[in-house]
């Protein structure tokens, strides 16, 4: 509606109806003329007196009311791993901590899965690192989504195909594919097989899902805006001591800590002086929402389907989801975003490009007449990319207790139970016995004299090109 200076109505997000709580994760949205959908807005109230976190975004998996607390709330903080963060990679790691007795804390300032974790499409692919160095965080760590799936009930997940479609005529398209693919119901290309051992998941509901079963086992998520570390006094500078992380502007003690806040871990290397480069791809994704009239085909028949590029700048990604859900990204149009750009913007200012989303609409609507009924769902998230296209995964230069975990480019989804699990035998026994680290140490960006070269991140099968590339 319009703005009167008073708040307008929200609701929190999710699908439940009750009253709206401080903390409370509430969606507002607007209707955009330009691209003739609804744009997504998120917020936090804070303002009323209660303590809980409603499921946010649109498509929530859970109903649960996660329990969150305040920096005042936890006494013994000291003696616990605080993680900063609170996306799918803090998620992971805090699970993987519980699983070995120890509770760790959360401080997220916002909400769970508020950024990527909560917007990303959810593609996994096992094989699509082989003869790379990320060959075992591929592999390993599909291996932990199935299990993972099985443990804490994950209905998302699933095994599909991945297939390439090129642009053409519907004459071009395979018979036996159009019969598989029903819903592909228009101007559909040639389509060919990419990888018969690939899978999917929502984001969401699996980060709300291992931060669920963390705080089961003494886990604790923190409501609060994190803005530096405090170390103790006369440490060598080569063996810092974090004692303490500056929550709110107040410091809350803790045993170690981990840097998990995706392309805004950035921050700390102001607080740890010490490089952490990362760029900020800006990527606008949709969602066409399930109708009652939805072609069941969408739940029996799905594919992740990789379409080439368009005269629209698409290179549309499609994932059907379980539930009935059309997720897309890939359609171009991303902004590149600096350290100093990243750390200057919130999360709750990644928003759609309206002119992208009406670019989607055109490019799917070529193909599948689901377009018709025009987006649900118009979101952005912001991509961490290192130069080299690596993850940082280990323990800060010249500290004793601190870590990193970020970096993760688009592989963010696939490779966070495997960092939950590194990361975790890293701090509790000193190594990783899952995967060897060494490719990530963060202290590779330490030499000021290495000039470290952008390499290509977008996703490739092998040294194929697959979707868009940034």
């Amino acid at each position: 509606g319009r703005r009167t200076g008073a708040l307008p109505c929200l609701i929190p997000s999710g699908r439940s109806k009750r009253k709206l709580c401080a903390g409370d994760f509430v969606t507002y949205r607007h209707f955009d003329s330009s691209s003739h959908c609804f744009l997504q807005k998120d917020w936090r109230a804070i303002f009323l007196q209660s303590r809980t976190l409603a499921p946010s975004g649109a498509g929530s998996q859970q109903e649960h009311r996660m329990a969150t607390k305040t920096a005042a709330d936890i006494t013994d903080s000291a003696d616990r791993i605080v993680i900063c963060g609170g996306g799918i990679i803090a998620a992971a790691i805090a699970y993987y901590l519980s699983l070995r007795g120890q509770r760790a804390i959360i401080v997220e300032r916002c909400a769970i899965a508020n950024a990527a974790s909560g917007k990303a499409g959810g593609f996994l692919a096992g094989r699509w690192g082989d003869d790379s160095v990320t060959e075992q965080l591929h592999r390993k760590s599909l291996e932990l989504h199935e299990l993972l799936a099985k443990e804490l009930g994950v209905t998302s997940f699933r095994r599909i195909d991945a297939v390439n479609m090129s642009n053409g005529s519907r004459n071009d398209a395979d018979a036996n594919y159009l019969a598989k693919f029903p819903w592909l119901d228009r101007n559909v290309g040639k389509i060919s097989l990419l990888d018969s051992e690939t899978a999917q998941v929502t984001p969401r509901e699996l980060t709300e899902k291992l931060v669920q079963a963390a705080t089961e086992k003494g886990a604790d998520v923190i409501i609060g805006n994190v803005t530096g570390v405090v170390f103790s006094p006369d440490e060598p500078e080569s063996d810092r001591h974090v004692e303490a992380v500056t929550v709110d502007g107040q410091p809350f003690p803790c045993a170690k800590v981990i840097i998990a806040m995706g392309p805004w871990s950035c921050l700390a290397e102001d607080w740890f002086s010490c490089p952490i480069p990362m760029e900020g791809v800006h990527s606008t994704s949709v969602i066409f929402q399930a109708k009652d009239t939805a072609d069941s085909s969408l739940i029996s028949s799905p594919a992740a389907l990789f379409c080439a590029g368009d005269d629209n700048d698409c290179h549309l990604e499609v994932y059907p989801r379980p539930n009935g859900d059309v997720y897309i990204c890939g359609i171009g149009g991303n902004d590149y975003l600096n350290s100093k750009q990243i750390k200057e913007l919130s999360p709750e200012k990644v928003e759609a490009n309206p002119s992208r989303v009406v670019a989607a609409e055109k490019s799917f609507g070529e193909i599948c007449s689901i377009a018709d009924c025009k987006v649900d769902i118009a979101q952005a998230c912001l991509r961490p990319c290192p130069p080299d296209a690596l993850p940082l995964l280990g323990q800060m230069p010249r500290t004793n207790n601190a870590y990193i975990a970020s970096g993760h480019n688009c592989w963010g989804i696939l490779w966070a139970p495997v960092t939950g699990m590194a990361i975790s035998e890293l701090i509790l026994d000193g190594q990783a016995a899952c995967v060897d680290l060494k490719p990530f140490d963060p202290s590779r960006f330490v030499a000021k004299d290495k000039l470290v070269r952008r390499k290509r991140r977008g996703r490739h099968l092998r040294n194929d090109e697959v979707g868009e590339q940034w």
